[in-house]
């Protein structure tokens, strides 16, 4: 068993280059939070990134920017107090203890009864990453390998030579920013879709704005080929964030694509719906993947009852703890799995990578891939790499759109057992 004798939080405000437009939203600045834990024989740190308006549109609707972050940083404080002089046996066991309080914490402070799971599971993530880097110690582990649980080994069996990197494309990039992504070797992009035009939340104005978003898009996507891809052409992955309110709405986006011919480009369409809008999506012609609405493995399985055939996996925003159980579910019942980002820092996109390695490709793609748009959002980025514990190593910066990962990234599972400078002088 290990105990907590100490546990300690702090955060830092990242701004962006430009307003992040998702969900019919902005948001111009990220949260990042750290947890220190201590035992009796070693210290941890894990990190975070708050993304309170994709972890809860309502609870960013009805505060200030701040103020909803203020409110999962106060949740991440929270379970750093639950845990001081605890003991633990693994960082599963941990997670399951905190995340009940900590989400039922959340709706007292922020007044907010249905927060989402997800919200708490993005507060928890820090304290979760600490835990592991804990446990690692604890048990003289220094490879991701050997943190793996035995119940989904099977389903990370993988080791890819690299990771291609999937961009992001958000409602403000123009259409030079979208030809230097291309040129720069991407070749599955990841659309934001579901803006709201006019702030007024009119579906048919959000429709319109999509079809001609997508239009632009694959006019120019439409000029490059790709030996990554099954088709050889460049791959879309659509990305709604609940935005649609219907089947029949939806259907009309996927009829436009169609007519332009960017149909069969479309290997994924995330969360169409709101969660609570539980339709069948058997006969919808893509492949649809559960993102937000996936919060626990009983979340998982109950979209791949109404036909969601792959699920976004996010370590760094979910908890690696819950990650685990959730792969193992889908993998149990063949569903594919992927990592998708959350903006977060180098430093955390290595234990994204260190999970997307592992997993068998997405159908109609020849290549592991991870999506990472840090670089294209944050003001600091070449300062944030800087902090990196193996800075310089050759698999943190991508090399033609991919990530090349090779021995050395194996060997040191990219540095995620290591301490980094800068963020333990918070502490």
């Amino acid at each position: 068993m290990i105990k907590i004798k100490n546990a300690a939080a702090d955060f830092i405000r990242e701004p962006l280059l430009n307003p992040f437009g998702f969900k019919g939203g902005l948001v111009s600045e990220l949260w990042q939070s750290a947890v220190r834990l201590e035992s009796s024989s070693y210290k941890s740190l894990g990190l975070g990134i708050q993304s309170v308006l994709w972890s809860d549109a309502k609870v960013f609707a009805e505060n200030c920017p701040a103020g909803g972050n203020a409110v999962m940083f106060a949740m991440t404080c929270h379970a750093a107090k639950l845990i001081k002089g605890k003991t633990f046996e693994n960082p599963e066991e941990l997670l399951d203890r905190l995340l009940p309080p900590v989400l039922e914490y959340g709706k007292l402070i922020s007044d907010c009864p249905s927060m989402r799971m997800t919200f708490a599971l993005n507060a928890l993530v820090p304290v979760d990453l600490a835990a592991w880097v804990l446990y690692a110690r604890e048990n003289k582990f220094d490879s991701f390998d050997d943190i793996i649980p035995d119940y989904v080994r099977g389903a990370m069996k993988h080791r890819h030579g690299e990771l291609s990197k999937i961009p992001l494309i958000t409602y403000g990039i123009g259409r030079e920013d979208i030809e230097k992504i291309l040129s720069d070797g991407s070749f599955v992009l990841k659309i934001k879709i579901g803006s709201d035009p006019e702030r007024d939340g009119d579906a048919n104005k959000m429709l319109s704005w999509d079809k001609s978003r997508l239009s632009l898009i694959h006019e120019l996507a439409d000029r490059y080929s790709t030996e990554h891809t099954d088709s050889g052409k460049i791959a879309y992955y659509l990305d709604a964030n609940g935005r649609y309110p219907d089947k029949d709405t939806l259907l009309r986006l996927l009829d436009h694509a169609d007519k332009i011919g960017a149909l069969d480009r479309i290997v994924l369409l995330e969360e169409p719906f709101d969660e609570l809008n539980e339709v069948d999506v058997h006969d919808i012609p893509v492949r649809i993947a559960a993102d937000e609405s996936a919060h626990c493995a009983a979340d998982a399985i109950r979209r791949i009852e109404l036909g969601y055939g792959a699920i976004a996996l996010k370590p760094i925003a979910k908890t690696l703890s819950m990650s685990f159980r959730i792969l193992n579910e889908a993998y149990k019942r063949n569903i594919p799995c992927f990592c998708a980002d959350l903006t977060v820092t180098p430093i955390m996109l290595e234990w994204n990578k260190n999970f997307a390695s592992r997993l068998s490709p997405l159908p109609g793609l020849r290549t592991g891939v991870v999506e990472s748009n840090g670089d294209q959002n944050y003001v600091r980025w070449e300062e944030l790499c800087s902090y990196h514990p193996l800075r310089g190593a050759s698999y943190i910066i991508p090399v033609g759109g991919a990530f090349r990962l090779g021995y050395e990234f194996y060997r040191d599972s990219g540095g995620i057992f290591l301490d980094s400078e800068y963020y333990n002088s918070l502490f």
